[in-house]
């Protein structure tokens, strides 16, 4: 008999500097196909200035939260391979360079777990305002499970300072509705 897992609230970010018009959509739509995932909302979309290798487009950010059965290391290997549809490259030389698709697990349920492949909680959350402004559209009131603060919290201290500019013209939300309904 196959033991029954309880569903778990999960938060994915999403990044992209190559025809992010297309690909952030098409990778939330990809997500939605997953069996055992459900998306639930989707964030705006934020663009921000490169990190790390700077001589590259601006990055577009977003987030979405999503329900599922599947345990960490099973759900990352669902991204990377939604990744590999979108023809993400890595290169190892390079690990801020340009990518058609970035998906990662911001925070998963109240797990605190690290791996050489998989940090939960994204120990940048607290760091980036293009990670906390996103996940904090798409949750508000998670709790941060080290922290111990709501992503309100944490995105509303970026809010003074902050140079992101929201992209108005990739509409995430509309797409989950169109997966939802």
């Amino acid at each position: 008999m196959s033991e029954q897992r309880t569903e778990e609230l999960v938060l994915i970010a999403l990044g992209s500097n190559i025809s992010p018009e297309t690909n952030l959509p098409d990778a939330v739509g990809l997500l939605s196909l997953e069996k055992h995932v459900k998306v639930l909302k989707a964030s705006s979309v934020w663009e921000s200035e490169p990190v790390g290798f700077l001589e590259q487009p601006p990055f577009c950010n977003a987030a979405v939260s999503i329900t599922t059965t599947l345990s960490p290391d099973e759900l990352k290997n669902k991204l990377l391979e939604i990744e590999q549809k979108l023809q993400r490259v890595r290169d190892p030389a390079n690990k801020n360079g340009p990518r058609t698709i970035d998906l990662d697990i911001s925070l998963f349920g109240s797990i605190i777990f690290s791996s050489t492949k998989l940090q939960i909680p994204d120990p940048e959350i607290q760091t980036r305002p293009f990670l906390a402004i996103p996940l904090a559209e798409v949750a508000e009131n998670f709790k941060h499970p080290i922290l111990d603060v709501k992503l309100s919290e944490i995105a509303e201290e970026f809010k003074e300072n902050c140079v992101l500019q929201q992209r108005l013209d990739i509409n995430l939300v509309q797409h989950v509705h169109k997966i939802i309904d």
